[in-house]
């Protein structure tokens, strides 16, 4: 299981809505609007600023 870092909801790989790669890692998503907020601004949901 993965957890999607905008909402938190946790995801299964294999039936994500959608997937992004960020610096090697790739993120999986509960929805394509997760995805979107998350390409914008990544570090925001990374907690890096």
């Amino acid at each position: 299981m993965a957890v999607d870092p905008v909402c938190k909801m946790t995801v299964e790989p294999p039936k994500a809505a959608a997937q992004s790669t960020y610096q090697g890692q790739t993120y999986y998503f509960c929805a394509v609007g997760c995805k979107q907020k998350f390409d914008r601004e990544p570090e925001k949901y990374l907690g890096k600023k």
